[in-house]
């Protein structure tokens, strides 16, 4: 029993690990900032408005002890969501366990070998969804590759990749391609894990029972369970064949999940309660396919960061399931219903197709690079907001139900999250500049680092196993940001495919309703400025969830604009020149990972500074309202959150912004 956790920083979130142990939580999940995400030090200019917002900023060593000061991890079970960095947060993890051992007057080694945990490591599905990525596909698949030989070999209990689908069925997947992406990403790890000659054929079932999957459920609870069911009859299909595993406890589908983060709804936000135990029981309630690890999310996740209240929440609803209710006393509830095996069925037949089609094109790598994989969900989504939009899928209180009685849980909305402190960037910046500057002080310090990065990097140029190389990085006390940008010399920098351009837009039955009056509106409109209307669709800083802009941009083609979309991970300078060089007339900016109120004033000021301070610009993501206020004081002309998910009706507003900043009637 999990609950997702970390913030602001190492000492802070120790604190909550250790206040969540004690309320009887099992082990520890950590989220990790987004400068530690994508490999950046806390004052790096693209960390700004970033660090320690959706996760614990782990900079180095130091911040890695902190972060498990008084938690023996030799004990513990842990998972940590990292990816493009997995291999160097594992690294620090392991060094803190040998410390922790020594100090106990233990034996590192075996306290190492007793480790117990996974790294998520699936980076596959970050070129797809999350966006946290760095490298290449080639180069990433390597380090994947690195540390599940060297985990094998050292770290036995270790789970060294998570096969996540999570993401894929909040970035779009249906339930058939959420099954056979994640099994294509399978058989891409396993594939190269195989080729790299790093692991005796002998021991290849020890690579495969290690293989651990961090899946998505949905509220269609049935069809969900019904999924579980597919995974694991797939999984096991693939292994004993593919891999010729003939050990059956090696081929076990072991899971984790967290229910659908995405399904949470701003409107209402009550109501999110009942999905999350509906989306539980989707992994419970079925013995044969039952989640070995579950964390649940909390009910005010579309408002902003949950307090601790609101975690006990979640694993107070764990706890019921587990201790009171019988669900555990019973046998496969499911077992010979025919119901449940056509619908199984159905699921297989749907995912290996997919999987033969996407091995077709040469497997999981070449479907990232082409874009095939992401324009497939990205379209996929778009279809699943056209339901919502017409009323055909139904939304308890957003777009049925609406009327509500005042909500008592929200009636002071500032008090109903958790804020960052202010200070939490500044202290993290000047943190690490002194880390570096005590570390450099002594010659054996400098020189220390120094050869650690030198190792590095020869390793990364010579094809060897970089674990060594990145715990040697580890003890020298190199940083997050270094080590990062010691491994982009080599493998450089990566920008993946966006999926907007080869995406289905709106149904030719829809042209004739609101969309074909907002579409007339934007035509009317370019002819009066005599130009065809231009929208910049803008990601700034490091959040790399680019669903949401990713459907703006797709329906903004479809009502007539000319859409600049140019992906994650801008500077708002970049943003700013792109606007200025594109002649738009409107910057649409999308943030969800709670820095707005560091990066558009940002962007609003180099406007200004590039004359261009009458150009229009509105924001979306997840802003609580006292924050939306405060944009629109700074200039901001319209503010959208998840409570907007008329993605025409806010093609209107944009249009209504666009003739309010040119002096054109309404």
């Amino acid at each position: 029993m999990r609950t997702y956790a970390g913030h602001s920083s190492a000492a802070a979130s120790n604190e909550l690990f250790r206040r969540n142990l004690a309320k009887g939580q099992t082990g520890l999940s950590v989220a990790f900032d987004l400068p530690t995400q994508t490999g950046f030090d806390p004052d790096h200019t693209l960390a700004s408005g970033e660090v320690g917002k959706v996760g614990v900023p782990i900079s180095h060593i130091g911040d890695m002890r902190a972060l498990f000061a008084d938690i023996p991890l030799a004990r513990m079970n842990t998972s940590m969501t990292i990816n493009a960095t997995a291999m160097w947060l594992l690294a620090m993890y392991e060094v803190v366990a040998e410390e922790q051992a020594v100090e106990a007057g233990d034996d590192p080694v075996a306290a190492v070998k007793a480790l117990a945990g996974t790294t998520q490591n699936d980076i596959i599905k970050e070129y797809l969804s999350r966006g946290t990525y760095v490298f290449a596909p080639q180069p990433s698949l390597r380090l994947i590759t690195d540390m599940v030989a060297y985990t094998v070999a050292e770290i036995p209990s270790w789970n060294p990749t998570n096969i996540c689908s999570y993401h894929l069925q909040e970035a779009g997947a249906t339930p058939v391609q959420e099954i056979s992406y994640a099994m294509c990403t399978a058989i891409a790890v396993l594939d190269a894990v195989r080729d790299s000659g790093q692991v005796p054929p002998e021991r290849f079932g020890e690579v495969v029972k290690r293989i651990s999957f961090f899946v998505n459920a949905g509220v269609r609870f049935v069809e969900e369970m019904c999924k579980m069911r597919a995974f694991v009859q797939l999984w096991d299909e693939l292994t004993l064949e593919r891999y010729g595993v003939k050990d059956p406890t090696q081929r076990r589908f072991r899971y984790g999940v967290q229910v659908n983060s995405l399904g949470l709804t701003e409107a209402q936000p009550e109501n999110n309660i009942q999905r999350i135990v509906l989306e539980m029981l989707a992994v419970t309630l079925s013995k044969d396919a039952r989640a070995r690890a579950v964390q649940l999310p909390a009910w005010n996740e579309a408002l902003g960061l949950p307090r601790p209240w609101d975690q006990q929440w979640s694993l107070r609803l764990q706890q019921v399931l587990a201790f009171e209710s019988d669900l555990l006393e019973y046998d496969d509830l499911f077992t010979g219903s025919r119901v449940v095996e056509a619908k199984v069925a159905e699921l297989l037949v749907g995912a290996r197709a997919e999987i033969d089609r996407v091995q077709e094109m040469g497997g999981a790598v070449a479907a990232v690079e082409s874009g095939y994989m992401k324009s497939q969900m990205v379209a996929s989504l778009s279809l699943r907001r056209q339901r919502i939009e017409a009323g055909e899928d139904i939304v308890v209180g957003v777009n049925k139900f609406e009327t509500t009685e005042p909500n008592p849980l929200t009636a002071d909305l500032d008090a109903a999250i958790q804020t960052v402190d202010h200070d939490v960037e500044a202290k993290a910046a000047a943190a690490v500049v002194a880390w570096r500057t005590v570390r450099d002080s002594t010659d054996p310090g400098r020189a220390a680092a120094r050869s650690a990065l030198a190792r590095l990097v020869r390793d990364a140029k010579s094809g060897a196993n970089l674990m060594p190389a990145s715990l040697e990085a580890a003890r020298a006390g190199v940083t997050t940001g270094e080590w990062a940008q010691a491994l982009r010399d080599v493998f450089g920098e990566y920008r993946a495919p966006t999926g907007v351009s080869g995406s289905v837009g709106v149904s030719s039955a829809d042209v004739g309703g609101d969309l074909g009056q907002v579409r007339e509106r934007v035509r009317t409109t370019g002819e009066e400025l005599g130009t065809r209307l231009r929208l910049l669709v803008g990601k700034p800083g490091l959040d790399g969830h680019s669903n949401g802009a990713e459907q703006v941009a797709v329906r903004a083609r479809d009502v007539g604009f000319e859409v600049i979309y140019q992906g994650i991970r801008l500077t708002p300078e970049q943003i700013v020149a792109a606007a200025v060089a594109e002649d738009v007339h409107c910057v649409g900016l999308s943030i969800l990972s709670g820095s707005h109120m560091q990066l558009v004033p940002r962007v609003l000021a180099g406007l200004r500074a590039a004359g261009a301070g009458d150009l229009p610009v509105i924001v979306g993501g997840i802003i609580p309202e006292s924050d939306a206020d405060a944009l629109r004081r700074l200039g901001v002309a319209a503010v959208f959150t998840p409570k907007d998910f008329g993605l025409t009706q806010i093609m209107g507003g944009i249009v209504d912004v666009i003739r309010a900043s040119r002096g054109l009637h309404p």
